[in-house]
């Protein structure tokens, strides 16, 4: 092997391990939002009405599912780029639907830090899963 060559496979190993990192820390909060949604169907729902959201019982469940299921498509690597897509466009929409009482600060926070989110999934829906994926190993 070359030193060209073993540069290029290090930096590929490199870029497919932080690629990795990000999937994990990605999908920790949605894995975790969604099992809490949707093992305190109750109590999300409740918040879910207060917020005017429709049936909320049904939208607990269904915001519950995507964020776990989403989370662990991520984290595992499965149909990244289509998943990151949705979960971008989502953690906007859920920003602008419960974080938009800007003028508390907290409030501001939570919606940038939505922002962030979306951020981070946009880059792994360009990137791709990297080479420690499902979507490496169908090809």
């Amino acid at each position: 092997m070359s030193i060209n060559t073993s540069v290029a496979a290090s930096g590929t190993s490199n870029a497919s391990t932080t690629i990795l990192l990000g999937r994990v820390l990605l999908a920790v909060i949605f894995l975790l939002s969604g099992f809490g949604k949707l093992t305190a169907i109750a109590g999300t729902a409740g918040y879910f009405g207060s917020l005017g959201l429709p049936l909320p019982t049904v939208t607990a469940i269904v915001v519950g599912l995507i964020e776990l299921l989403g989370g662990l498509a991520i984290l595992v690597g499965f149909q990244t780029r289509i998943v990151a897509w949705v979960l971008a466009i989502f953690t906007v929409a859920t920003g602008l639907v419960a974080h938009t009482g800007w003028a508390d600060q907290m409030q501001m926070i939570q919606f940038l830090k939505n922002l962030a989110i979306a951020g981070g999934f946009l880059l792994l829906a360009s990137s791709g899963a990297g080479a420690y994926s499902i979507d490496a190993k169908r090809g």
